[in-house]
């Protein structure tokens, strides 16, 4: 069965700033492309982690770094089709359980970063379906309907892991190009929690 179409879509930029700046502590990690620069306009820190070319894997990482850094928020924002390239690892987290992790799936039905080619969530595919399938029992779709503040209220009682399938408007704001360094992105990220670089 077809995932009811939401009415009201959000504003990507305008979300993932709200919800960030509620969570002004958390550890991010980043999808690539989109999501990449949505995070980086809200304002760039060295808590955030950007993924430049790892298709599929915001999701595992912020679950290693969830289970690494317990007494931490992790927050994932990504794409529906980057989430998509990785969905085993939604499996893993159910089984981890890390209370600490918010995984924030920004869906605009489409690949943005290839063309705009309809994605598998335009076509059928129920993430929150999938995500409860795993065993990641507090996972809902949101509209415009909802706020950031519900979801941070909800990151900050530690009590995880959290899936939000946040349906966004199918546009393209101006890029906002984060560090594109991976090594110097992971030093400064290490050097914010007290590591020394590697």
């Amino acid at each position: 069965m077809m995932p009811k179409a939401p009415q009201q879509r959000v504003d990507r930029r305008e979300f993932v700033a709200d919800l960030l700046a509620r969570l002004p502590s958390a550890l991010v990690v980043t999808g690539l492309g989109s999501a990449s620069y949505d995070v980086f306009a809200a304002g760039d820190r060295d808590q955030n982690y950007y993924l430049w070319g790892a298709m599929g894997g915001a999701t595992a990482l912020g679950l290693g770094l969830a289970l690494a850094q317990p007494d931490k928020s992790v927050v994932v924002i990504t794409g529906d089709g980057e989430q998509l390239m990785g969905i085993g690892a939604l499996a893993t987290v159910a089984a981890k359980r890390p209370k600490n992790l918010t995984i924030i799936v920004l869906d605009n039905g489409h690949f943005g970063e290839t063309g705009m080619q309809q994605s598998h969530t335009s076509l059928g595919t129920d993430l929150v379906a999938v995500a409860k399938g795993f065993g990641i029992s507090d996972a809902l779709a949101i509209d415009r309907t909802a706020r950031a503040a519900d979801i941070a209220d909800r990151a900050a009682t530690r009590n995880g892991p959290i899936f939000r399938q946040v349906f966004i408007e199918a546009n393209e704001p101006p890029r906002a190009l984060p560090p594109r360094d991976g090594a110097y992105v992971k030093n400064r990220f290490r050097a914010a929690l007290g590591f020394a670089p590697f």
